[in-house]
């Protein structure tokens, strides 16, 4: 999909050249930048755009100053999506510990249709670090447009699927909608919100939020200023300190507080900006430290019990012993892994066997249907171990096979289950989908329950949309290990890299927190702690009834395996979302596998009391509601990621391919199936007899006709059109 919309994009940048905006150059359209990047990446947005989508290319003009125009033959096929142009543009930011939610609000104009036509327009909206769409809305002339997270009620509505082009992800991280017929010289107002997460690196917080605007957004009219605006509040939770470091715009301090700050940035310019927003910024110390915020329930909430968040912070440089670490890399290299996902996977952990420290050991083990080992036993990370490590890598990791994850990793337990004194790790990365993962997480607890030591941590990482992305979270969440992913194959490389640096950089294990046993009705998530790294924060959330005490320990074990405590204290926070940074649900707004974005329609004004038919939706297959509000109602694209796809991993379909393999499919079947009625119905004989009577011209037509009745699976049509035939020897 975003191969084919930046396509569409080129070509829209190209169409826009019809648009007359008078003689004089100074109100001349922008022109599209020269560049020797030709990719796909180059025509994808770089911050928040709208485009209008052209089937008919004769409908491109100015709206205010219609010119002549040559006429075009022939529609866009995929539409042309031609880039509007951006009136207004604001951007707030609200930072809260590694999470920050973000409003965007501005206006566009329908400056390339012209004001007798209409067109479909799509929103873009790139997102940050693991970003997660809150909510859309928009005003156009007569109507209001939002978004609604709904609950999915059934396995039948869990399987409904919306058309892409309403509203789907192009990228894990580039959410579109799309806003039917519109009429040219029209202003849409749009209001965006999305969290996502900070990054964390040597004590320092990374914020940066999509907000490089083309060039050919700057409307073409006079040179007159524009004014853009930025505000950021951080809330650290801290109570701490906060060190601003470096900002790409030139943030004005309007607040500062133990433990929050407050920027702003407002600036009148001729062409919008062309810089992503991003700030970063400390709360570091040269010790471990935490605190716990109670917060109380919203009168919304379904859920009244209390909420908690947790959280230590990590010193900002090492002090005294670190872990000896023994690790085991578990890799997929089955036929699906075939190309980027197996080169990034290699990259990455080519990457990671040269952080090793000279007394850690490690092992690698690469599986498919059968298992293939490195070494029959742990060795240590020597600078010619990881030489003979990786000719190995580049002479075994070769795609093929169907995928067996539980013979693999049975045999990486087997290496770490034994260790003492050191800190176990496993690392599984696999992009397919097994039956028998309940049994896998059964067996795996049974092999981490009732140790004193530490126990081996399992840090699982998916790749595509086709493995379980539910089990490999819980398979890490039972060992006290992390999950991270890649839905995207470009990304793989640099996801992989971030959840080798947390795992290989423990601080503090087996941490605890007596607290817990003393409520009541206490739920905790994840509920087994992880271990806190150098590289990020630990978080730990949850709801509860009872009384909190005043005081709280959280106890765990250094490097040194010595035995650590750190006294957390206790505060009430009532202008941070625990609800939203904490614990993500459907209270919240928050897409997750149980629910599912609709989009709203709501007449205004005269409108009103128009029939709801009258501005229905375009596509009937989406099967628009009217609620009670009079609001029409139409399920988007499920943006989640499924429980993985069995079929597909067997088979081992590439990843991005499965429904388009599948409507091919279709398409075979219903032509075979066309054709075998066909046949069972006339003789070859009167066949022949009938096109040896037809001229040339009737006999391409009764091809064309019948391939288009087969395509559509219209068998009783075609096979009454041969007895036909038949019947009347070519008549």
């Amino acid at each position: 999909m975003a191969e084919e919309f930046a396509k569409s994009v080129e070509d829209g940048l190209q169409l826009s050249k019809r648009l007359y905006f008078g003689k004089d150059r100074a109100v001349a359209p922008p022109r599209p930048p020269i560049s020797m990047n030709k990719s796909a990446e180059s025509f994808l947005p770089t911050a928040p755009m709208v485009y209008a989508v052209i089937s008919d290319p004769a409908i491109v003009d100015n709206p205010d100053l219609a010119s002549y125009q040559p006429h075009v033959h022939g529609r866009c096929d995929p539409p042309a999506l031609i880039p509007l142009q951006m009136n207004r543009i604001e951007l707030e930011a609200d930072s809260y510990l590694d999470a920050v939610i973000v409003h965007l609000s501005g206006s566009w104009r329908v400056h390339c249709v012209m004001g007798s036509k209409s067109c479909d327009c799509r929103i873009a909206i790139p997102m940050g670090e693991q970003g997660s769409i809150l909510g859309v809305e928009v005003e156009v002339p007569g109507k209001s447009y939002s978004t609604e997270l709904i609950a999915i009620d059934g396995k039948k509505d869990m399987e409904k699927e919306g058309r892409p082009e309403n509203g789907s992800f192009l990228k894990p991280h580039i959410f579109t909608l799309t806003i039917p017929k519109l009429d040219g010289g029209s202003i849409l107002s749009i209001k965006v919100s999305w969290i996502q997460k900070l990054l964390f690196h040597n004590g320092e917080f990374s914020l940066i939020v999509p907000f490089s605007f083309p060039e050919y957004v700057t409307p073409a009219v006079k040179k007159l200023p524009k004014k853009e605006k930025i505000l950021l509040n951080v809330n650290s939770g801290t109570g701490t300190e906060i060190v601003c470091k470096t900002t790409s715009h030139a943030l004005k301090q309007l607040k500062r507080e133990a433990g929050k700050l407050g920027f702003s940035y407002e600036s009148e310019v001729l062409s919008w900006t062309c810089v992503d927003f991003a700030v970063s910024y400390s709360v570091s110390s040269s010790h471990i430290y935490g605190s716990v915020i109670l917060q109380s329930p919203s009168v919304h909430d379904f859920d009244q019990r209390e909420m908690f968040c947790f959280y230590l912070f990590p010193q900002d440089q090492l002090s005294g012993k670190v872990f000896r670490k023994e690790i085991v890399f578990v890799v997929d290299i089955s036929g699906s892994m075939e190309g980027k996902p197996l080169e990034g996977a290699k990259a990455a952990l080519f990457g990671a066997l040269t952080e090793l420290d000279s007394k850690d050991s490690f092992n690698i083990v690469a599986f498919n249907g059968e298992t293939y080992l490195f070494s029959s036993s742990m060795e240590l990370a020597t600078a010619e171990t990881v030489e003979r490590a990786v000719e190995w890598i580049n002479l075994n990791f070769i795609a093929g096979g169907s995928t067996n994850i539980l013979l693999p990793l049975n045999k990486a337990m087997e290496m770490v289950s034994n260790t003492h004194g050191s800190f176990p790790v496993i690392f599984l990365i696999t992009d397919g989908a097994v039956e028998d993962e309940r049994h896998i997480c059964d067996l795996m607890e049974s092999h981490l329950t009732g140790k004193e030591s530490i126990c081996p941590r399992i840090y699982t990482f998916g790749i595509g949309t086709y493995c379980n992305h539910y089990f490999l979270r819980r398979l890490a969440m039972l060992s006290r290990g992390q999950y991270d992913s890649a839905y995207d194959v470009d990304s793989v490389q640099s996801q992989m890299q971030k959840l080798f640096v947390k795992g290989l950089s423990p601080l503090l294990a087996n941490i605890t927190i007596d607290t817990f046993d003393d409520l009541d009705d206490v739920e905790v998530y994840p509920s087994r702690i992880p271990d806190l790294s150098s590289e990020s924060l630990l978080i730990i959330s949850g709801r509860y009834r009872g009384s909190f005490p005043e005081t709280v320990e959280a106890k765990g074990v250094l490097g040194d395996l010595s035995n650590f405590v750190v006294d957390l204290k206790i505060q009430k926070a009532n202008d941070m979302p625990l609800d939203r940074v904490a614990k993500m649900s459907i209270n919240t707004g928050i897409v997750s596998e149980y629910t599912r974005l609709a989009f709203l329609e709501s007449q205004r004004g005269n409108q009103a009391n128009e029939s709801p038919r009258a501005h229905m939706l375009p596509h009937k297959t989406d099967s628009p509601k009217t609620d009670s509000q009079g609001r029409r109602r139409i399920l988007l694209q499920n943006l989640s990621v499924g429980f993985g796809n069995v079929t597909a991993t067997a088979e081992n379909i590439p990843h991005g391919v499965e429904t388009k393999l599948s409507e091919a499919a279709e398409l075979i079947k219903a032509a075979s199936n066309c054709c075998g009625r066909m046949f069972s119905k006339c003789c070859c004989m009167c066949c022949i007899q009938c096109c040896s009577k037809m001229n040339d011209q009737c006999a391409i037509a009764l091809t064309q006709l019948c391939t288009a009745l087969a395509c559509f699976g219209c068998l009783e049509c075609c096979s009454q059109l041969c007895c036909c035939c038949c019947e009347g020897e070519g008549n």
